[in-house]
């Protein structure tokens, strides 16, 4: 799973949020809501990177869990910087994609797993 490419665009992903919270921050002066996006969009692959390392199935699959709730958090935090001006439409549309791609990876993964538990 660590190669996997789940794990990459999860990899990728986070550091376009990190991009985003350094613009976020420096250009448009807003600290708070760019935190909470910077800490739930890392998250994800933090949490899909601790799932290569699960001593079990069900670990496995709680820790994607973990990493799909932060891809939804990822997600408000998107649409409500975007809601309020603080990111462009070309830019908001490029990474919210990205997100809901995740998203849907995760929960494509979750349900395969808990298909094949033993």
């Amino acid at each position: 799973m660590a190669d996997s490419i789940v794990a990459q665009k999860a990899f990728q992903f986070a550091i376009r949020i990190v991009k985003l919270y350094m613009f976020l921050k420096e250009q448009k002066q807003e600290y708070v809501l760019a935190k909470q996006l910077l800490r739930s969009g890392t998250s994800i692959g933090a949490n899909t990177a601790e799932a290569v390392a699960a001593q079990s199935k069900p670990d496995f699959i709680h820790k994607l869990h973990i990493a799909l709730k932060e891809a939804r958090e990822t997600n408000y935090w998107l649409r409500l910087l975007h809601a309020v001006g603080l990111i462009e439409s070309a830019a908001f549309n490029s990474i919210y994609a990205d997100c809901i791609e995740l998203q849907k990876m995760l929960s494509s993964i979750i349900l395969t797993s808990k298909k094949n538990k033993p």
